[in-house]
């Protein structure tokens, strides 16, 4: 091959290559906007600003938090899957918003898998058995008879239809043969202010949303719905312990980007939050919430998401929970 022809087909193949590389190498060129799919103020909110915080360090560009609440996580998500996919814009995703809603939603506007880029799997909320302070059940089984005595009268609160609460709250109430009645709301917060009013008799609640007001006295947990304790929470008993068998329900987070997004500018962003992850401050102040940390990059969380959306959608079928 001549000098000049190897010099034309160099020229041709750095033209080919020279964009992605050169959109690495300037990226990021603005903010990062990180969306949260909830309403400010819970704990999906809390763990994605440390992080953002941490990560705008590495990346050299501040990363907004952009709080999008409605239809279960659905909205923000949607917002996220139709963004320019440039990495400028990635969203703290959940077992409902890449999970259940392609059970639970008629239109939720996404596919959760062909349409993101998972940038890292960070944990799993575990779920607690928290009821009104004046609720007569002190341990599962009393709340058992309670539920038992009179189908349908307890109520309890989630935070949306199908989101972890609600389908963690299905699977224990098929597994223990009772009936309540769901109330949903739109997030954490609003759902703990309920429950602390009295106005609510019970929630299967994210431990991180719980776990001040069950600490402050202003709640009672009943149960965890893990296999084992929660070191924050060590005289909560699990299920297990009182004899309820194949209900738990642990909720995972992860971050996403759009799917369509050059991969050196998912590998920069998975690095950086990973890395900030990993940071002891960072991780003491997500743990102090009472969420479980599990990191896990792309290639591992790949994997492990698809076998929890085959789970829940098997839980989801079971509970016959139809879509909205």
């Amino acid at each position: 091959m001549s000098h000049t022809r190897r010099t034309a087909l160099g020229i041709v193949a750095g033209a080919v290559f020279a964009p992605s590389i050169l959109r690495a190498q300037s990226f990021p060129t603005k903010p990062v906007t990180l969306v949260v799919p909830y309403p400010a103020g819970g704990p999906t909110d809390a763990i994605a600003r440390f992080v953002a915080q941490d990560m705008a360090g590495a990346l050299g560009q501040n990363v907004v938090v952009d709080n999008r609440a409605g239809a279960s996580g659905a909205v923000g998500t949607r917002a996220v899957a139709r963004a320019e996919p440039d990495g400028h814009t990635i969203v703290f995703g959940n077992n409902q918003t890449h999970g259940n809603n392609m059970f639970l939603l008629r239109e939720p506007g996404y596919d959760a898998v062909k349409d993101f880029a998972p940038l890292c799997g960070v944990g799993a909320f575990e779920h607690a058995f928290v009821v009104r302070n004046d609720l007569p059940a002190k341990s599962i089984a009393e709340l058992i008879a309670l539920a038992k005595a009179d189908p349908g009268k307890l109520n309890y609160g989630s935070t949306g239809v199908g989101s972890g609460s609600h389908l963690a709250m299905e699977l224990f109430m098929a597994r223990t043969g009772i009936k309540m009645t769901h109330v949903p709301f739109r997030g954490a917060a609003p759902l703990v202010q309920e429950l602390v009013a009295g106005r609510l008799d019970i929630a299967n609640s994210t431990l991180p949303s719980v776990l001040a007001q069950i600490n402050a006295g202003a709640m009672r947990a009943l149960a965890l719905a893990s296999p084992e304790r929660n070191p924050r929470a060590r005289d909560i008993p699990t299920l297990r312990e009182q004899g309820v068998a194949n209900a738990d329900a642990d909720s995972w987070a992860a971050f996403f980007a759009p799917a369509a997004t050059p991969a050196p500018v998912l590998e920069a962003l998975s690095k950086a939050a990973l890395a900030s992850l990993a940071k002891p401050a960072v991780a003491e102040s997500i743990l102090k919430l009472g969420f479980t940390l599990k990191l896990r990059d792309p290639a591992a969380f790949k994997p492990y998401h698809l076998q929890e959306i085959a789970t829940w959608k098997a839980i989801i079928a079971d509970a016959g929970v139809k879509p909205e």
